[in-house]
């Protein structure tokens, strides 16, 4: 027994030192603590695969008292949000294309008519199949509001119908939503963490000091860490590429060149702020820290698992700061939809900035920071 105890308090000397090493520096107890807070209210806010806001654009070519009520029913629920009132058939692609509906809903001239006959009379929904289990959702709750308008009508046979298609995405797949978002997604992971350990290492290894005494100046020296993160990144989003392309055999209707030029901006951005994060690091272990603290909530707030748009109005405006969220925009319009630059080039911007704002900041980090 005395020996156990032995052995006992000899470990707990052991275990006394990595606590002291873990919150000795004021940092690294901000780090511990605050992930977990905002993370767990950024899933709570954020992680919801409920639809509670579908924006909706309407075709009412009947403009009679029939499409009128049915109109009401869906404003009325507190789910539909009509966004945009067209005018012909030619307008539908445009809307789509741009986000500013998920549903186009048709009512063709003569619905009034056919139901006053008794006749079934169709109305059409075009669903945006790049977020299939959204459009799915939605196109549920359009059918719900129908059903409720025929109980209203009559009580015999439902005399509305719809004829439903999804753009994009013809056998509404989840995985065709998915699987081009993680090209950028899962790249992402390895080029943030290699970039953050580059500086942190070389300093926690006492090199960076003599690294900052040759003639490279902090501008080519952030030149020459930022390259290799960049180069891997892009090496991964091609394996994944390649994955879906060849094994799960989603076809791909864009640039390959114009995918790969999103691909680079975001790398260059991504590894802006990694190089940033390890400027500031003292040594690798906050360098991972500070890593995994933002990759979650980047995720979160891409787009990547629920829809931007049915976050808190504060939560979408931080995902402005967030280049995942335009580059997985970038990537699934190219992909699925075939989007020319000047149709995503909105998207580059954020990058853009994010870019020129992290990578003179970690130049300027280099030869500024305490070591």
């Amino acid at each position: 027994m005395a020996s156990f105890f032995a052995w006992l308090n000899y470990l707990m000397v052991l275990v006394r030192k990595e606590f002291l090493t873990i919150f000795s520096d004021p940092a690294n107890r901000a780090i511990l603590f605050a992930p977990a807070l905002i993370q767990a209210l950024l899933f709570g806010y954020a992680a919801s695969y409920d639809v509670n806001h579908v924006d909706y654009a309407i075709l009412d070519q009947s403009h009679s008292q029939a499409s009128a009520q049915l109109l009401q029913h869906l404003d009325g629920s507190g789910i539909f949000n009509r966004t945009v009132t067209i005018d012909s058939n030619q307008q539908i692609k445009q809307v789509i294309d741009d986000r500013q509906a998920l549903a186009v809903i048709t009512i063709p001239s003569d619905f009034e008519d056919k139901l006053n006959q008794g006749q079934n009379s169709p109305i059409q929904v075009i669903l945006d199949g790049r977020n299939s289990s959204t459009a799915g959702m939605a196109g549920s709750y359009i059918n719900n509001v129908i059903a409720q308008v025929n109980l209203e009508r009559t009580n015999t046979t439902p005399i509305v119908n719809i004829e439903s298609r999804i753009w994009y995405n013809p056998n509404a797949e989840s995985r065709w939503g998915l699987m081009p978002s993680l090209i950028a997604a899962l790249s992402m992971i390895q080029t943030l963490l290699l970039s953050a350990l580059s500086v942190a290492r070389e300093r926690e290894q006492g090199t960076f000091d003599q690294l900052l005494v040759t003639p490279y100046r902090p501008l080519e020296i952030m030149i020459g860490k930022a390259l290799p993160p960049i180069f891997v990144g892009l090496i991964q989003s091609t394996i994944i590429l390649l994955i879906i392309l060849y094994w799960f055999k989603i076809p791909m209707n864009g640039s390959v060149g114009l995918l790969y030029f999103g691909l680079l901006s975001f790398n260059i951005a991504v590894v802006g702020l990694g190089l940033s994060i390890s400027a500031i690091s003292l040594n690798m272990q906050q360098a991972m820290l500070y890593t995994f603290f933002l990759i979650m909530p980047m995720m979160l707030l891409s787009g990547l698992l629920t829809p931007v748009q049915n976050m808190p109005y504060v939560l979408e405006l931080a995902t402005y700061a967030n280049p995942l969220r335009f580059s997985i925009n970038l990537i699934q319009r190219i992909y699925l939809e075939g989007a020319t630059i000047a149709q995503v080039k909105w998207d580059f911007v954020p990058m853009f900035i994010l870019a020129v704002i992290t990578l003179p900041l970690a130049a300027w980090l280099f030869r500024n920071r305490l070591s």
